[in-house]
């Protein structure tokens, strides 16, 4: 029977044209598109999801042409900066606003322009208040009543002018004068005009609502008093960088007013909010500032150090990252790379840290990795070619449609039988097919693995490499899933009559691989069973 078939494949989602391992190297045959009534016909694929990768086969002349470069898989302390534009600012903790609890005039200023330098304890202005004379009158005929009566007979006269001295004396206390100032104007006698308020804290005054003969109230702030013998420095850090940031990480600022110095301090906060406009987050760093070189509002560089630990690394330039998935090459030897995909976290310095698909020892390629891909996807497509029986088909039979096919046998298959356990290395193997005598078309494939002691291993990553034993065929690998009995299993295509290689390989952690290849017959000879009459 002739069958009409295109020579157009499709791989990855890109449809490429065939090729054939008889083509000359360095001409391309020439892409013919799908004869009529071949359009709905799907290809088969090497397992139970599209296949768009295979194994690459480029041998050590050609790596060296193309320039390929490996690099072994293993853990080592990932380090890098940070680094942001930052501003100084005053340390909110640091600052202290002078209110009144009194209402009065200001007669004399003594700290009267913004920027003055204050110490604790030191004079600020005086104020006259008419409430604060009387109550310091009330407190001086307390004062002269418990005198008086403290010689009385009667103890209740005596403990009550002992309080009412007391709850005068606390009135001035709320009123923010000493015990100091208070004991002096008992020692006076005489009820003071005018009150001196001193600054509470030692700083800068940044900021002065007060004028000589002003009338102030509880409500008005008077001076706020900044200490600046340490500042903050707020840092813009884009937010791809945020989670590489960690309170009490180490930082370093540096600015132009100071060449070559660098002020060290930590990060202290990270605000809990992004700056929608410049898509960064505010981090806090403090820093000391005993010279007081740091000023307010000044800007400069900060480098945060970040330290992620030591991390399975994977070099930067290695990983194919195509936005739905992440891939790289892995060396199996003799001229053969493997695509495996695997998951990455952040970026770290020239380094990924390896979440998942890696193992230390593994090497893999890091440049000259695209044209590998390039192959890997070739040669899916000539898997293809294979699976439909077309591996030792020209391309130019492929290209003119015509192609002899034969029949494929029709008829129940039996269930299933399981070849005989096989020693590889430190493990047992047994091959299971279903049904037991292979056909063309799917099976199933079921593998058993036993260690010492006949001991089933369910731990292990388990793959399939399949191919007949002929020119133009190139192996296609599919990954085996561990099943409810512990047997790990498979679906293939053999896409022909014939003797079929299948390699099983295992990996376990900390343990060399291990290969066997069992051979099977698929009955038939021809792809007329595949695609009908």
């Amino acid at each position: 029977m002739m069958v009409a078939l295109g020579a157009w494949f499709v791989t990855g989602g890109t449809r490429q044209p065939a090729s054939s391992g008889g083509s000359m190297p360095g001409k391309q045959p020439e892409a013919v598109p799908p004869k009529d009534g071949m359009a709905d016909m799907s290809m088969p694929t090497g397992g139970e999801s599209n296949v768009s990768q295979a194994y690459a086969m480029v041998p050590p002349a050609r790596q060296q042409l193309i320039g390929v470069t490996t690099a072994v898989i293993e853990e080592r302390p990932l380090k890098t900066t940070t680094r942001a534009v930052g501003r100084v600012e005053y340390d909110e903790q640091r600052i202290t606003h002078v209110n009144l609890r009194i209402s009065g005039w200001v007669d004399e200023l003594f700290v009267d322009f913004t920027g003055q330098p204050v110490r604790k304890g030191q004079p600020l202005f005086n104020l006259y208040s008419p409430d604060l004379v009387a109550t310091q009158d009330e407190f001086l005929l307390a004062l002269r009543s418990r005198d008086k009566l403290k010689d009385s007979p009667i103890p209740e006269v005596r403990e009550q002018a002992e309080q009412l001295l007391e709850a005068t004396r606390e009135r001035l206390r709320l009123w923010t004068l000493t015990d100091t100032q208070i004991n002096e104007i008992a020692r006076r006698g005489k009820a003071k005009t005018y009150l001196t308020i001193y600054s509470p804290v030692e700083g800068y005054v940044i900021d002065k609502q007060v004028f000589k003969g002003m009338f102030v109230q509880p409500e008005t702030r008077l001076y706020s008093i900044a200490d600046l013998s340490e500042v903050w420095m707020n840092a813009e850090v884009y937010e791809f960088e945020v989670p590489f940031v960690k309170t009490g990480q180490l930082a370093a600022a540096t600015f132009a007013a100071y060449p070559g110095q660098a002020f060290h301090g930590r990060v202290s906060y990270i605000y809990p909010y992004l700056n929608q406009e410049a898509r960064t987050v505010k981090v806090r760093l403090e820093l000391p500032n005993p010279q007081l070189l740091l000023k307010p509002e000044m800007y400069g560089t900060v480098q945060i150090d970040v330290n992620r630990g030591v991390q399975l690394a994977l070099p930067e330039g290695a990983l194919l990252d195509s936005g739905t998935r992440q891939l790289v090459f892995v060396v199996r030897g003799e001229g053969l790379f493997e695509p495996r995909e695997v998951a990455v976290g952040p970026k770290i310095g020239t380094y990924y840290e390896v979440r998942e698909g890696l193992q230390p020892g593994d090497r893999v390629v890091t440049s000259g990795n695209f044209l590998i891909d390039s192959e890997s996807k070739l040669m899916a497509a000539t898997n293809m070619m294979g699976s439909l029986g077309m591996g030792g088909i020209r391309m130019e039979q492929a290209q003119m449609g015509q192609m002899e096919m034969g029949e494929m046998p029709r008829g129940t298959p039996e269930r299933r039988k399981a070849t005989a356990g096989r020693k590889a290395g430190d493990l047992t193997l047994a091959l299971v097919t279903e049904p037991a005598s292979p056909r063309i078309g799917e099976n199933l494939i079921r593998v058993t693995i036993k260690g010492e002691g006949g001991k089933q291993v369910t731990n292990a990553i388990v793959q399939l490499t399949y191919t007949m034993p002929m020119p133009g065929m190139m192996p296609a690998t599919v990954p085996m899933k561990r099943g409810k009995d512990g047997a790990y299993e498979a679906k293939v295509n053999l896409g022909m009559g014939g003797q079929w290689d299948l390699t099983v390989t295992v990996q376990r952690a900390g343990q060399p691989d291990v290969n066997e290849t069992f051979s099977v017959t698929a009955g038939g000879g021809g792809l007329s069973g595949m695609l009908g009459k």
